[in-house]
Parts: structure tokens; sequence; C-alpha cells
């Protein structure tokens, strides 16, 4: 276990009718307040009347900047900063997914930067500060309600890269699992792929002595794989919802990475993958995690064979180690076909076509990977893998 420390300063108001808490912190930062979220769902299903019924009881002035993409763009972040200075904002609230946070962590900072924001995605500047964030939660997924990180999409140049930065931790997060009950199966079944994706990132490394880590992490794996079938049966079951939401916040809130160096190479490819192609990023993951699984088997064979294991319950009697892990594997490819995630690529319509173009991409910061080192070479043949 490697020597680390630990902050994570977000308030997390988890449960049923904690949206009142909004009365509570709002007043905290003052009474503009940029509301930040995406296609208009939240209307639908009510989350928009309730949260402004809430602020107009604190007498707090509302700015709202709608639309935020499912991979969200930098054009949006520019919007979301103009007018933040424009209005004097004192409180940016996200109410959304993890696309929506994460587009107003990035309005957040840049309403501090006096450059471009793209400059920090792009390690060319450090953030300076944040306009405070607050987020009400609609989607178990991402994590990024309790977390310093986030993804945006340069449309312009088809970059899509992640920053992060202590600044951008949300002050307050509130996860209601009723608020995720509308989601359709595609999404919650995309939600519950990135929520094992994150855990995967953290579990895959070469740190030695880390049984806690390791069983938080083959915890919630476990859970999301039992609980997955219930909920897509029964996308209104709160009990089932609860644990999700619950699995997605624990999977990348900084306590599975305690001690330990994670590989974050498949999420590298993914985003090369949508910044071309603009696909669900949960979908994305599902493809190309067993095919990464795979091309990297024989870098610690035993970390996957502990894996199908732990996970999965593999037999071990009469097998070689290799055999259990590449069982444990197809196992997981298995589970996420059960589950209606995507298998390959050509699910879609990505053909060969554009795999140098995904590569260089991907390669933008050169070979990564921690677990195993991506070189550009293995980057293709995984995208071929994955075709």
């Amino acid at each position: 276990m490697n020597n680390f420390t630990f902050h994570n300063p977000t308030t997390l108001y988890f449960g049923q009718d904690q949206l009142s808490q909004l009365t509570k912190e709002v007043p905290k930062y003052g009474k503009n307040v940029l509301l930040v979220y995406g296609g208009g769902s939240i209307k639908q299903n009510g989350i928009y009347d309730r949260v402004l019924r809430l602020l107009d009881e604190v007498g707090a002035t509302l700015v709202e900047l709608s639309g935020v993409e499912p991979n969200p763009r930098l054009t949006t972040v520019h919007k979301g900063v103009d007018l933040c200075r424009g209005h004097q904002i004192d409180l940016i609230l996200a109410v959304g997914g993890g696309s929506v946070i994460d587009c107003a962590k990035a309005i957040a900072v840049g309403a501090k930067y006096d450059g471009d924001f793209w400059d920090i995605v792009t390690r060319k500047a450090a953030a300076t500060g944040a306009l405070p964030l607050g987020t009400v939660l609609t989607i178990a997924a991402t994590g990024s309600e309790m977390n310093s990180g986030s993804v945006i999409t340069n449309w312009e140049t088809k970059e899509k890269l992640g920053w992060g930065s202590p600044y951008a931790f949300p002050k307050f997060s509130i996860l209601d699992p009723v608020h995720t009950q509308s989601l359709p199966a595609n999404q919650t079944v995309y939600g519950m792929v990135d929520i094992m994706s994150h855990v995967f990132e953290q579990y895959f490394h070469h740190g030695e002595n880390t049984p806690v880590q390791d069983g938080f992490c083959e915890t919630i794996l476990r859970t999301v794989i039992d609980t997955a079938p219930k909920l897509v049966a029964n996308l209104e079951d709160y009990d089932a919802r609860a644990t999700i939401l619950y699995c997605g916040t624990m999977a990348l809130n900084g306590v599975l990475s305690m001690g330990i160096r994670g590989d974050w190479a498949t999420h590298n490819l993914e985003h090369a993958v949508s910044a071309v192609h603009d696909i669900p990023h949960g979908g994305g993951l599902a493809i190309l995690f067993p095919n990464w699984m795979t091309y990297t088997l024989d870098a610690h064979v035993a970390r996957f064979k502990q894996f199908a294991v732990r996970v999965f319950g593999i037999e071990e009697s009469g097998k070689s180690d290799r055999q259990i892990a590449e069982e444990g594997i197809a196992a997981l490819r298995q589970f996420f076909t059960s589950i209606g995630a995507p298998s390959r690529l050509a699910d879609y319509d990505i053909d060969d076509s554009t795999i140098e173009t995904m590569a260089d991409k991907a390669m933008v910061y050169g070979d990564f990977g921690n677990f195993k080192k991506l070189t550009r070479e293995d980057v293709v043949n995984i995208y071929r893998m994955s075709l």
C-alpha cells in the first residue's frame, strides 16, 4: 500500500425527500443562482418545478442554462461562464447526471479563470479558484457528485479529455433515489456499466497489501451484479435504485483509490471513441472493457484470477490460473449482454475506417495506463478486437 492523503469536502444528502436541503444550503452562498441542466427530462418528471419552488422560498434569483449535452461541450461551458460573469452568480446548481455536473464544474472553475477554460483541460494552465457548486443528482453513473473530476468535449477539435482540480469538488450533493426512477432502461444500464468500470480502473493495479481496497472494490462489483437484474426488471424499484445510487458515489469518491494507483486506460480509450462518434460513455465502456481485459491478461494473471473467483465465483478446481481468469472475463461479457449493454462497436455503426483517428485522439499525451502501459499499436489492436 502506498502512502496517501485523503480529503473530500462534499456534504452528501442521501435518501428520500432530501431535496428540501436546498433551503438550508443555498442561502450559505448568496442569492444569484445559475441552474444548469440537460435536455429537459427534469421538467417532465417534476424535479425542475420542485427545485424552483425551493429556490423561490429562499428568495434566490435564478438564471438558467439548459441543453447540456450527454458529452458536455466546451461551447456550453463558455456559455455558462459568460452567464456567471454577466449575472454575478453566487452559486451554480447542477440538476441532472454526470454530464450536467461535469459541465457545471467546468463553468465554476472557468468563471474564476481569465483565459480560455480549454487551457485548463489541456494542462496549459491550472485552475485558480471556482464558484461554489451544488448538485441534485438524477442518474447513478459517474460519481461526479462527490469528486473533483470532469470530462469535457471540444467538438471542433474532436477531443474528449478529463481534467480535475481540488476547486471542483461540489460543496453539497443531494441524492434521492426517487429522482432516478424515471430513467429509461438504456440510461440505467449505461450508468451501471460506468459504475463497474470506475471500480475496474482502481481494482486492476500492481499494489501490494491492499486487502481492504480490494474488498471494497469486490463488494461494489458483486452488489451491482446482484442488483442490476432486479432493477432492469423493475425500473421503479426504490431499494434497487438506492443501492445502485450509493454504489455510483462510492465507486469514484476517492475511497477505493486510497493507497493504490489505478489504471484508467480503458476510460481513455472510450473517450477517444465518443469524441469521434459521440456515443454513450457507458455503452463504449461495455464494449471496450472485456477486450482490454483479454488484451492485458498476461500483465497480471493472478489479479484477473482473483477478480474471476471473488466477483463471479468462478470454480477453480482442475483449471489453470489463466483458464480461471478467462472465464471471469467471459462472465463479465455475459453479464453486460444480459442487462442489455452493447458488445461491439458495430452496434453503433462504427467500423474500421476511424480506428486510426480514434487512436490519434487516445494518444494525445503518449503511452498510457498504469496496470499495463498501452502504446499506439496496443490501442489499435484493442479497437480492432472491439469491432
